[in-house]
């Protein structure tokens, strides 16, 4: 396989990743009613944590990630922190929302937050992740290189065209829309909460 080659394929694989529902999807949802430019912020704060886990993975700390403790305190934590981050956006959706000072820097935040203690962000990146990593150190410094900024633009594609999209809906179908759109995200939030939380229980069991 070619380098051109296999950078295209890194772009689909990510692509396919990143456009899966999740905690980083459902975040960026919440917030965009304020900017379109949300989700540019949270791609910033998903790949402030992934691009350093890319690095300690090229030297060698895959497994580190796939320790079964790593695992159960990430989602015990990752799950209380989304739980939280979703009753909050609930309680938002009460409030008048035009109102809200909510800058969309803050969205950085949220990306650092939803990937860090996400154990599936993880995992994915101790399984699929770390042999995509594997394959581009076989072109060389070049090829991992090249690796990480064709990864992490396919993240801020998709959030930002994600962001853009929630946001223009937001404002043609006015504030039910926006609230719909709060409250679907603030259960998804709390519904993954939930699911690493139980996941955690079952890994230890």
């Amino acid at each position: 396989m070619s380098l051109p080659l296999f950078l295209l394929t890194v772009a689909g694989i990510s692509l396919s990743g990143v456009m899966m529902p999740g905690p980083v999807f459902a975040a960026t949802v919440a917030r965009s009613w304020r900017s379109k430019f949300t989700g540019s912020f949270v791609a910033l704060g998903h790949g402030i944590v992934e691009i350093p886990l890319m690095f300690l993975i090229y030297f060698g700390f895959s497994n580190f990630f796939q320790n079964f403790w790593v695992k159960v305190v990430l989602g015990f934590v990752g799950g209380t922190v989304l739980i939280y981050m979703g009753r909050g956006i609930f309680n938002l959706k009460k409030m008048r929302i035009n109102s809200v000072n909510d800058p969309p820097t803050g969205s950085t935040v949220v990306g650092i937050v939803t990937s860090l203690f996400n154990p599936y962000f993880i995992l994915w990146w101790a399984t699929v992740g770390a042999a995509l990593i594997v394959r581009s150190a076989s072109f060389g410094l070049l090829g991992f290189a090249l690796f990480i900024p064709v990864h992490w633009l396919c993240d801020f594609g998709w959030y930002s065209f994600l962001s853009c999209l929630a946001h223009k809906s937001s404002k043609v179908w006015g504030q039910k829309i926006q609230i719909a759109l709060l409250s679907i995200s603030s259960l998804l939030l709390i519904g993954f909460g939930v699911w690493f939380i139980l996941s955690s229980l079952k890994w230890i069991s």
